[in-house]
């Protein structure tokens, strides 16, 4: 019985010191933004439409992986209107951005510069249609560490999706409001967030 007792006691304190050691190397993000975008084409005149610069939620869940560095998974949504030249109406073009991202960090204190790097997907949904395609991000950023759970984060992040001009993603029975400027489309934004790590 004594022997249980010391086993007990010491897996007790193993799993202690397992979670002090792994405390505070989770952190969640929920960031806002404004988003800026390419124009897309008129399918119909091959001229220029402009879409709206409009307002980016979104939210990242990050691991420690060193002291500096971290792995993140970031999500983050737009919802842009454009006005066809076709039909004189307005259409939306919603995109929600799912990437890996590896975050190095460079330290001056609680003052951190950060650089980030990312693989994943842009989902593209308009009023006709909707497609997958394959994305890249990068970022350059700032996070003031507050205490050891919260920082204020800051961050320009652009991606790079790769597309088709001659995907349906904006027609509707054969009928198309506008297409894709590029195969790649280019978006960026500024954002900021508050960090909680646990």
């Amino acid at each position: 019985m004594k022997q249980f007792n010391i086993t007990i006691i010491t897996v007790l304190i193993v799993l202690l010191y397992s979670y002090t050691a792994q405390a505070n190397t989770y952190e969640i993000t929920p960031y806002l933004g404004y988003s800026v975008s390419d124009n897309i084409d008129s399918a119909a005149t091959n001229t220029s439409l402009s879409i709206s610069n409009d307002t980016n939620y979104g939210i990242g869940f990050a691991w420690q992986n060193g002291i500096n560095g971290q792995g993140q998974v970031l999500v983050n949504y737009v919802s842009h209107d454009y006005k066809s030249d076709l039909d004189n109406k307005n259409h939306s073009l919603n995109i929600t951005y799912a990437h890996f991202n590896g975050i190095a960090m460079f330290r001056q204190e609680n003052y951190i510069t950060t650089l980030s790097l990312g693989l994943g997907g842009g989902y593209f949904d308009t009023d006709a249609d909707n497609k997958l395609y394959p994305s890249l991000t990068i970022a350059l950023g700032t996070r003031y560490e507050i205490n050891n759970n919260w920082a204020f984060i800051t961050e320009l992040r652009s991606y790079a999706t790769l597309t088709d001009k001659k995907d349906n993603l904006f027609c509707s029975q054969d009928i198309c409001s506008a297409q894709f400027s590029d195969a790649l489309w280019i978006e960026s934004n500024l954002s900021v967030g508050l960090s909680y790590k646990f």
